[in-house]
């Protein structure tokens, strides 16, 4: 499986040294369950087995390694992710989870679209501050849903 890495490289719950501690993005909702999730270090809510919030994890979590632009909508890669190539490889395939990964987090963003605008402008913002991005060699309309 594609995000089993994950749980074992854990790099995007933690920030280097010579880098400022990381405000996680929150949407509106999620700001009144969490209040602020800062990473100053390593990220509170990770644990050995990985995040400890599973799916209620903060949505700038689980559209990492992706990042999305607002302004242009379109997406972006973390190239230091070291998924980058299997994900890539796979969204030649519809079914494959790097494809269920897009295309769930492109409906994610058309509802943040209507409803919480300023999160997705202010996590992009963010990313590309402690990110190094590459664009997507695919749009997510392409990509259809799994059968």
């Amino acid at each position: 499986m594609l995000f089993d890495h994950c749980a074992q490289c854990q790099r995007c719950c933690h920030v280097d040294e010579d880098y400022p501690p990381l405000e996680v993005t929150l949407t509106r909702q999620e700001k009144k369950i969490y209040g602020s999730v800062c990473i100053e270090t390593c990220c509170e809510h990770l644990g050995s087995a990985g995040c400890n919030l599973g799916e209620a994890k903060p949505v700038s979590c689980k559209l990492y390694p992706l990042s999305y632009d607002p302004q242009t909508r379109s997406f972006h890669f973390d190239v230091e992710c070291p998924l980058m190539p299997a994900y890539f490889a796979q969204l030649d395939n519809p079914a494959s989870e790097a494809s269920l990964h897009l295309s769930t987090m492109s409906h994610l963003i058309q509802g943040l679209e209507k409803t919480d605008a300023a999160f997705l402008l202010n996590n992009h913002a963010v990313d590309l501050d402690y990110f190094e991005l590459e664009a997507l060699p695919v749009r997510p309309r392409e990509v259809q849903e799994p059968t």
